[in-house]
């Protein structure tokens, strides 16, 4: 699955050759990879009281949420996932329980933190909490009736 998303991600990024009817599939699939984002966001926040890094619904979630991403960095795609019900508010809730796992235990989700002397940490989640705040600032882009709910 993880390979898959980021398959997805090279496809979604790669916006010079995007063809109409692809940006459509992008569409269509896009209501699939939210509410998926939406079930498996908690499996992250696991991440913290775990010494394993490699739980693969967690991986999911980190591809998932930089598919997100990137398609609504996409005007095309933007509308569409600024309308889905629940996206945002996922994504607000999601922030704010990195921001307390972060304060609780070692936080893995920052750059910041990730550095111990001079070697530095390649955990999976790291980057995870800006990652999110760039969905909240796409899904909040132009549309004021997303900027009031956050």
């Amino acid at each position: 699955r993880v390979t898959l998303l980021e398959l997805m991600m090279v496809k979604v990024s790669d916006k010079s050759s995007v063809t109409s009817e692809e940006v459509n599939v992008f569409i269509r699939h896009a209501d699939f990879l939210a509410v998926c984002f939406q079930e498996k966001c908690g499996a992250v926040l696991k991440l913290t009281a775990a010494a394993d890094t490699e739980d693969e619904e967690a991986l999911v979630t980190i591809r998932l949420l930089d598919v997100l991403c990137e398609m609504t960095s996409n005007n095309s795609q933007l509308e569409h996932l600024q309308a889905f019900s629940g996206l945002l508010e996922t994504a607000v809730d999601t922030l704010r329980l990195t921001h307390l796992a972060g304060k609780q235990t070692v936080n893995i989700f920052t750059a910041t933190h990730a550095v111990t002397g001079q070697e530095e940490i390649s955990h999976p989640a790291v980057g995870f909490k800006s990652h999110l705040i760039r969905l909240i600032g796409n899904l909040c882009y132009k549309n004021k009736e997303n900027q009031d709910k956050v």
